[in-house]
């Protein structure tokens, strides 16, 4: 693979993950109090600490995309644009 096609290629898998955690969210929001009966059936969980630990979800999958997709990208876009010495 070229190494100039890298950055397009982590910025389209960025955006592509931003959108299934914006989906992912709309459906958490939507669907807050069946997803709770569902796993309040397999876990002893409060509705307290159902919310915290998919928001705590949320938050690290954000994080991921940050530090796997997005940061390298822009890595990648400043090193092309470095002049060489």
């Amino acid at each position: 693979m070229d190494p100039a096609l890298w950055p397009g290629f982590l910025m389209w898998c960025a955006i592509f993950n931003y959108g299934l955690l914006l989906l992912g969210f709309v459906v958490f929001v939507m669907f807050h109090d069946a997803m709770y009966r569902l796993h309040r059936r397999w876990f002893q969980l409060s509705t307290a600490r159902f919310d915290a630990t998919a928001y705590l979800l949320f938050g690290l999958y954000k994080i991921a995309i940050w530090m796997f997709l997005i940061v390298p990208c822009l890595v990648l876009c400043f090193i092309r644009y470095t002049p060489y010495f």
